[in-house]
């Protein structure tokens, strides 16, 4: 434990914590087995609402030359048709720079970009109808790749780089050099609850949005953007989404805007849900990139100077892009010192859906080069990964990030790898893997050790700050609303879990409500990993200084010093009497104290200098490692991960059930992203892998049998709420290791080659890759 006692964030007045770092189960949990938790869709409807349905460009690029809808408007039950020229607002629904229509108007930039919207009696009509449509466009070769995009020098924003010392002069110096090219791919989000929303207009022209989205401010700013409207006239809501990851960070806003449109020109409640098909088509996935890099390095694998160019494919606009790519370069460096580097960036236009938001917003992108070099100089030095790895970790004088922030903490960093390497018996097996691949002809076998460090804040920096809502009524039971949104994380479950410790209630007194623009202003998104240190520490503001009321009323009635006033067991203890929590609430209330406070938190210690490219962007940095073991089928690329070794950092957890299930899933998205989830795109624009049976997410039997995962004992150095840690993006990280052990499988068929093997390392890939060694054996 590190430091004092701060405010309470250590112990609670019992001095043993009763709900925090207990595993207690997610808030819905029940209603989640049960089929009985609540999304957009299946809110009842209100009498009247009409359904939309989007009409999608057949083209991917080009100019918009006439729209025919009268076929549309002549369907049966084809109440209202939406276009450009219906918004009385502006046609933006871009986050920050103004380059994303709702509706496409003298150009499209991507195949299936909406035109138009129908609002119908039913769904089944608009969608039949949206069909009907003759659109005329006159097309241009679109950019569809990074190298289109290169060859055209086209951008959604200008390039960035940041680094220190001379990364080239220290790589010509270095007796060792390599160069090389990695292929990263992107990721649909693939949440089970597709984009969803439904608006409901009020009587002075108001609009309560009901949405699936991460960031309920964002769509009441946009809404009221495309509308015409101040923001206090537009309500967002949401209850839980069935899944974001990012995708409904930025990306809910336009369905929700589409909805409140609809809502406005029909003046009755109108609902929009995209199908599965039409979600793959229309919404942004992960940054998919071409990292080209050089390095130089000595005999032991010390990395002396390193250069690396991040090529993100960003779709048509600008979206979020600034913010992920800038997270690929301070992710360039994961776990490792670079004394001499440069990492440059280009965001690349494309005529594909703008890419967006996505867990680890761009960092998992830069942790993979990072980790491809680390074993590109293992293969050549012929020094075991993990050494080459150990020779370049974070270490003390050599503790400075390529973006000038100091990493502190290098000693823990260090204490996971080597206990992971120790509790997974990596040399053993190292070894045990050799001997199996020297007498096996067609399988062959992989391992791998690789760290995470992931920095925790928002680095665009007015988004570190958080609101909460808390009321006491005087029964004493509680009601809480922050603005942090729930997407089956278990945010909820931990925040209310914070403020009944603070009152030292059980958890059925506290009321969990919906999260909601009217009661909580101006939220940051959850996102980032910090919904529950922004929003677990406003809450617990807003509790403490209700209870320093109804302490300092107690203490006054009874005559004792405040000190002797404690909140536990669900009663208040006053000297030498007590009184349950509901009667002393009940006092108050007749006392005339208040019982409601907003609390407010903003992240300490952070600055971001981005033209100068200095500051520390980060409040703290979550650390694991991860262990992964592998075979490969070499004849077919069929391959299956055998095992996981996980240990992973969340400092002292809020609830350690739910920060393993997230761990667990975190890592298992991760590796369905390099191993099976493949996005293709034909040379027209048209995404082909737009459904579960092209698309291939992780399932129940690709999750390796022999999965360990345990917990790091340790507290956040930095005053956390309860000195905890973020957990739901570090894990997905921990996936790189999969990624390496099928390299390094690979790696046996030609000991001291570059293996040829891009990302998601997919069968096809892995086939690929060692047809391609056999052909070309080493001399």
């Amino acid at each position: 434990m590190h430091g004092p006692k701060v405010s309470g964030i250590e112990t609670s007045e019992s001095g043993a914590l009763r709900h925090v770092r207990q595993a207690l189960p997610h808030d819905s949990a029940v209603r989640h087995v049960q089929g009985a938790a609540q999304y957009i869709d299946d809110m009842l409807e209100p009498e009247g609402t009409l359904h939309i349905a989007i009409g999608m460009s057949p083209k991917a690029r080009g100019r918009l030359f006439a729209m025919d809808l009268a076929p549309v408007r002549a369907y049966p039950g084809v109440v209202a048709i939406l276009t450009a020229a219906d918004i009385p607002g502006r046609n933006d629904i871009s986050p920050a720079m103004g380059d994303d229509p709702m509706f496409a108007e003298e150009r499209v930039e991507f195949h299936g970009q909406a035109l138009f919207a129908v609002v119908g009696e039913t769904r089944d009509a608009a969608r039949r109808a949206a069909r009907k449509a003759r659109i005329e466009i006159e097309e241009e070769r679109p950019s569809v790749a990074v190298e289109d995009a290169l060859e055209r020098g086209e951008s959604v924003l200008p390039d960035y780089a940041f680094g220190r010392g001379d990364a080239d002069a220290a790589i010509a110096a270095a007796p060792r050099r390599l160069a090389g090219s990695l292929r990263i791919g992107g990721q649909e989000h693939f949440y089970l609850e597709g984009q969803a929303a439904l608006a409901i207009p009020g009587e002075e022209g108001d609009i309560h949005v009901h949405s699936s989205t991460q960031h309920p401010t964002e769509v009441q700013h946009v809404v009221a953007r495309v509308l015409g409207l101040p923001d206090s006239l537009v309500v967002c809501e949401v209850r839980r989404m069935g899944g974001g990851f990012g995708g409904k960070e930025s990306q809910a806003t336009q369905w929700a805007a589409i909805a409140a449109l609809a809502a406005r020109v029909t003046g009755r409640p109108c609902k929009i849900r995209l199908d599965r098909d039409d979600d793959f088509a229309l919404t942004g996935k992960r940054h998919d990139m071409r990292s080209d890099w050089e390095a130089g390095f000595d005999e032991t694998g010390a990395i002396s100077g390193y250069r690396v160019v991040h090529n993100a494919r960003c779709g048509f606009s600008a979206d979020l892009s600034q913010g992920v790519v800038d997270r690929t370069m301070f992710h360039s460096d994961n776990a490792y010192h670079l004394p001499a580097v440069h990492i440059d960036s280009r965001r690349l236009k494309t005529n594909t859906v703008s890419n967006t938001a996505f867990r680890g917003f761009g960092g998992p992108q830069g942790m993979l080069s990072i980790e491809r070099v680390m074993d590109e100089i293992a293969w050549a030095t012929g020094r075991d990964p993990l050494d080459v790895r150990l020779a370049n970790l974070y270490a003390p004088g050599r503790d400075v990030t390529p973006y000038g922030q100091t990493v502190e903490d290098t000693d823990l960093l260090h204490a996971i790898v080597r206990d992971l390497e120790r509790t997974s018996d990596y040399r053993a097996r190292r070894a045990e893997i050799a001997a199996f691949n020297a007498s096996s002809r067609w399988l062959r076998r992989g391992i791998s050790l690789t760290p995470v460090k992931f920095g925790i804040s928002f680095t665009l920096m007015h988004l570190n700050q958080a609101g909460a809502l808390v009321h006491v009524y005087q029964d004493g039971s509680v009601h809480l609303n922050h603005g942090g949104t729930e997407m089956g994380q278990g945010l909820y479950q931990k925040v209310a879990q914070v403020v009944a410790e603070e009152f030292g209630i059980a958890m059925d007194r506290v009321r969990i409500m919906a999260t909601t623009t009217a009661k909580v202003p101006n939220t940051s998104p959850t996102a980032a990993s910090s919904g529950s240190d922004l929003n677990g520490m406003a809450a617990k503001i807003a509790a403490a200084a209700i209870k320093a009321r109804m302490r300092a009323f107690a203490a006054g009635r009874h005559g004792v010093p405040e000190e002797q006033v404690a909140f536990r067991d669900d009663r208040v203890f006053i000297g030498e009497t007590s009184v349950s929590f509901g009667e002393l609430a009940r006092e108050c209330v007749m006392n005339r104290v208040q019982l409601s406070e907003a609390g407010f938190y903003r992240t300490p210690r952070i600055s971001w200098d981005r033209a100068n490219a200095k500051g520390r962007p980060f409040f703290y940095f979550a650390y694991g490692a991860a262990c992964a073991e592998a075979i490969v089928d070499t004849l077919t690329g069929e391959n299956r991960v055998t095992r996981i070794d996980i240990l992973h950092d969340v400092g002292r957890s809020l609830n350690p059930a739910v920060d393993i299930g997230q761990i667990e899933g975190g890592f298992v998205q991760g590796m369905g992203w390099l191993t099976t989830e493949e996005l293709v795109f034909d040379a027209e624009g048209r995404l082909l892998t737009h459904a579960p049976s092209t698309y291939k997410i992780p399932v129940a039997s690709d999750v390796p049998a022999d999965f360990r995962v345990a917990l790091y004992p340790n507290a956040n150095r930095e005053e956390t709420i309860y000195r905890s840690k973020a957990v739901g993006e570090p894990p997905l990280m921990l996936a790189n290791a999969v990624y390496c052990a099928l390299c390094d499988a690979v790696s046996s068929l030609a000991p001291g080659r570059s293996v040829p093997l891009d990302a998601p390392a997919t069968p096809e890939a892995i086939l690929r890759a060692c047809e391609a060694l056999r052909e070309n054996p080493p001399p």
